[in-house]
């Protein structure tokens, strides 16, 4: 695919069980390079960088999370009906962020013009401006896009002379204002001790639905399936960004902010599936893991888990 067309496939290897055949594939077997003529499907991309995690003064290594997480996914046990490509990296290794978010945009934008579904592997929570400027780019401006953030933090603190990985739903709301279009935000698992009273101030300015970590129990998923549902119906289009640190400390300690209580799988991957089943959702990420901080790769299954979820 002319430019875009980088992709070092010789991560995708494993288990091979030739005894059960076709019945015993993993995603090492499947998943192809990304060609122009690439039957639409998911499209794997990577956001190797961490620039924005170093300007918001956390602690670096996301970078390496797109590379690692794909080691993981390729002994996955393949599920999917629908074909997966691997689009390749794009690399912030100048500090140019501005640069990569708009590289990462296009990328996004043209897998989905080709009728692909894009999800990114960041790489720090910058990615989410990236990420959104890809679909944005492709709509063309037009329809409501909810952005659902799966998230301990806000990430709204406002873009000062720099962009990081603590300002990309500022950013958002900033071209949302500039294009005039409405900036429709939820972030679920936010943590009280996360995030100052200027952040909960600015979210309640922007409108923001939000719900704490600590109302969001497997007891309460009745309740946050009925708030999904009221605020998918307000959007034509949704962009799914799950930063892992959302994620108790104990299933997710590879990222720079691990979770004093987060929120648990068994809470998270029921509304993955709710807002899969919506028919709306056009995009995804996860963002912030981090390879320098895991044990003995335990997150970077949890974040190949979630892969496979979203893709199902």
């Amino acid at each position: 695919m002319d430019k875009f067309n980088m992709t070092d496939m010789s991560v995708w290897q494993g288990r091979q069980d030739p005894e059960d055949g076709e019945l015993a594939l993993r995603w090492h077997n499947k998943v192809q390079p990304w060609q122009a003529d690439s039957e639409p499907g998911v499209v794997l991309l990577g956001f190797a960088c961490d620039e924005g995690v170093r300007r918001n003064k956390g602690r670096v290594g996301a970078a390496a999370a797109p590379l690692a997480v794909r080691k993981l996914l390729a002994n996955t046990a393949w599920h999917l009906g629908r074909p997966v490509h691997d689009g390749g990296d794009v690399r912030c290794e100048d500090g140019d962020l501005d640069a990569a978010h708009d590289r990462l945009a296009e990328r996004v934008a043209r897998a989905l013009d080709l009728g692909h579904f894009p999800l990114v592997l960041g790489g720090g929570h910058e990615v989410a401006f990236g990420s959104w400027s890809g679909l944005n780019l492709h709509l063309g401006g037009k329809g409501q896009v909810g952005i659902i953030n799966f998230d301990a933090h806000f990430d709204l603190r406002m873009k000062q002379e720099l962009a990081s990985s603590g300002t990309p739903f500022f950013q958002i709301a900033e071209q949302c204002a500039a294009q005039g279009t409405p900036f429709t935000y939820a972030c679920l698992g936010v943590a009280e001790t996360a995030n100052t009273q200027a952040l909960f101030a600015r979210a309640n300015e922007l409108g923001v639905w939000y719900v704490l970590d600590e109302e969001m129990t497997p007891a309460d998923l009745p309740e946050l399936l009925n708030g999904l549902d009221a605020f998918i119906a307000r959007c034509d289009h949704l962009y799914l960004t799950i930063d892992l640190d959302v994620l108790p400390a104990a299933v997710m300690p590879g990222v720079s902010a691990p979770a004093a209580r987060g929120v648990e799988l068994a809470v998270i991957e029921p509304l993955i599936a709710h807002i899969r089943a919506s028919g709306k959702l056009r995009l995804a990420d996860l963002a912030e893991y981090n390879p320098s901080l895991d044990l003995d790769n335990h997150s970077a299954r949890v974040a190949a888990r979630l892969v496979h979820q979203l893709t199902k």
